[in-house]
Order: structure tokens, then C-alpha cells, then sequence
């Protein structure tokens, strides 16, 4: 048997892909760019991504943008406040569903210009998609990015952008839940935490809105607690707890109520037989805290549904903007309520 040796260039180019694999460009073309047009066995399929492997070859992003028309670039803002596990969690997701159907997911810092300012940095890259978590740009940063090529844009958050797609999350569902939970446990004098960190007010003020509404006409008080993340600023609110007169605390998410308890247990204040606590998030680490933390457990979209909308967008880029309330809650009550 004669071996062939194959020389390696140092930048593989898809014409050795095809030597190595005894097949066509095109054919190199086609599996490698997932192209359903055309039908190619499993066979071939596997020997060609094994020689693309073997050569260390990867597709030219911009050449297959040429080819296209577009990018398959789907630019990501990165939030410009602290996520937590459960959003994580879904951006994980939503990556991995993107990354399915044939684009690449790109996050952009959220350090910089802000707004339509943002939107013109962004448009920079010539994104196929822009998804844009919490605020974002305005009808005038939408026209730039698509003007720019952007064949989608996406917001999530509470509010509507014209020209935009919109994931519309009603935080005040969270509150309302939390509220109504503990007026029925039979608390009357009601405390909610609101975070003192800069641009969490998209998602406290509605929650402590939802409070209220779920409480109006009712014979219970809502009192704001202003409340800093730190373990100084909650002993110093315990420490003044007995002068409240507060039955009963929603804490915002599960980490300013495991934060709160602590400094609470610490003071002497009793769980729930002197305060009920309820967090949001249904966190596992509320589950392992005596008393157990009792939560909203929020249900957020599919990654995959998401991912969906974006491609339908793409693939018809003059289509009437969706919008969808995407944001479910429901509470799970534990011992500390």
C-alpha cells in the first residue's frame, strides 16, 4: 500500500479540504456551511468536517458574508448591570440555540457610549441580528442598524421599541405575586426592598409597583427599604428593624433576601414568626438557608424560541415587528413565609 502525504499549508485553504476529502469545493462549501439546499450523505458530511479538523481549516467569515449578503454575525450587549444565575442561564441557551442554527454570537462590552450612540458602535460590525438586553437604543439607533445591514433587532425588557422586536418582561407580575402571597399569609405591614444600585430601577421600580397594586384597597402598608448590596449596609437596616414595625419584607431577588436575613437572624429578629421573607429567582441557594427561602420563581423565554425569532427575522427582514410578554411568575412558598 502507498501512503500519500498530504502537505499542510500554514493558512488551509477549502481546496486542500476538498483534496484531503477526495471531494468538490463546492461540496466543501455546502457542508461547512450547513446548506440545506443541496443534499450530501452522512458520509461525505463527516469526511469533510474530519478533514476540515485534521487541516485545522475554518470558513472565512467575511467571504461567506460576500457570498451571502449579509453577515451571520448575532451581537449581544453585554447587560451593563450584574446578571444573575437564572439570566446566565438563559443567555447560555440562547447562545448554544444561535450557534444551531449557523451564527456566530459576538458580546459587546457594555463599557462605552450608550443609547443610539451604542447602537452606531455596533452597527460598526455589520450585525445580521442585534439583541439588546434591559435599555437600549431608541427608534433612531433601530433605523442606524438597519441601515447598517442589521436584518433584526430585538429588545428585552419592559417597554416597546419602535422598529424593534420586543421580549416584553412585566417585572411588576414579580411584585404582584410577592405582594398578594404575603397578604394572604396574613401580613399587613409590608416592606420592599429597593436596591440602591445604579440601573436596577428598570426592574425594582416595577416590582415595588406591582406590590402596590396587588395591596391597593386593602387595609396593608408598603414602606421602600433602600437597601445597598453590601452586608454593612443590611445590619445597619436591621439594626433599626424594631423601629419599622414590619411584619414582612419582599427583598427584591434571593440575594438581597438571603442578605437581609442574615443581618435579621443576627439582630434577633425570628423568621418567619417575626418577619415573613420572600425573595425572587428560586435561587438553589435559598433552598440549602434555614429557613428556606420562600421565592417568585420567574420563568424567562426559550433560548430556542428566541433563537427562532431571530432567524424568522432574518429571513424576512420586512416583516412586521412581533412583540411578545414573555415573562412568567409564580410563587413557591418555603418556611420563611
Amino acid at each position: 500500500m502507498r501512503s500519500v502525504m498530504v502537505q499542510i499549508p500554514n493558512t488551509p485553504t477549502s481546496a486542500d479540504v476538498a483534496r484531503l476529502a477526495g471531494v468538490s469545493r463546492a461540496t466543501v462549501s455546502y457542508v461547512l456551511n450547513n446548506t440545506s439546499a443541496v443534499r450530501i450523505s452522512e458520509p461525505t458530511r463527516r469526511r469533510v468536517r474530519e478533514a476540515a479538523r485534521e487541516l485545522g481549516y475554518v470558513p472565512h467569515a467575511a467571504a461567506r458574508s460576500l457570498r451571502a449578503g449579509h453577515s451571520r454575525i448575532v451581537l449581544m450587549p453585554a447587560p451593563a448591570i450584574p446578571v444573575g444565575p437564572l439570566y446566565s442561564k438563559f443567555l447560555n441557551e440562547l447562545q448554544w440555540a444561535l450557534g444551531r442554527l449557523d451564527y456566530t454570537v459576538v458580546q459587546y462590552g457594555s463599557v462605552g457610549p450608550q443609547g443610539d450612540e451604542a447602537a452606531r458602535a455596533w452597527a460598526e460590525l455589520r450585525p445580521v441580528a442585534v439583541l439588546v438586553p434591559g435599555a437600549g437604543p431608541g427608534p433612531l439607533g433601530v433605523q442606524i442598524l438597519k441601515r447598517a445591514g442589521a436584518r433584526a433587532v430585538v429588545t428585552l425588557g419592559p417597554e416597546r421599541v419602535e422598529g424593534a422586536h420586543a421580549l416584553l418582561m412585566d417585572h411588576s407580575a414579580v411584585g404582584h405575586r410577592a405582594g398578594a402571597h404575603l397578604y394572604e399569609r396574613g401580613r399587613r405591614r409590608i416592606g420592599v426592598v429597593v436596591p440602591g444600585e445604579a440601573g436596577l430601577e428598570a426592574y425594582s421600580r416595577p416590582r415595588l409597583a406591582g406590590v402596590r397594586q396587588a395591596l391597593r384597597g386593602t387595609d396593608a402598608t408598603v414602606t421602600e427599604l433602600p437597601l445597598d448590596y453590601t452586608e454593612e449596609a443590611a445590619a445597619a437596616l436591621a439594626a433599626r428593624w424594631g423601629a419599622s414595625d414590619l411584619d414582612a419584607v419582599f427583598a427584591y431577588n434571593d440575594e438581597y433576601a438571603m442578605l437581609l436575613m442574615r443581618a435579621l437572624q443576627d439582630e434577633g429578629v425570628r423568621i418567619p414568626e417575626d418577619v415573613a421573607l420572600i425573595g425572587a429567582d428560586d435561587l438553589m441557594l435559598g433552598r440549602l438557608l434555614r429557613p428556606r427561602l420562600s421565592t417568585v420563581h420567574i420563568e424567562l423565554p426559550s433560548g430556542r424560541d428566541l433563537a427562532e425569532l431571530v432567524d424568522r427575522a432574518v429571513r424576512d427582514p420586512g416583516g412586521e415587528p412581533e412583540a411578545h410578554t414573555v415573562l412568567g411568575a409564580r410563587v413557591i412558598q418555603r418556611d420563611s413565609s
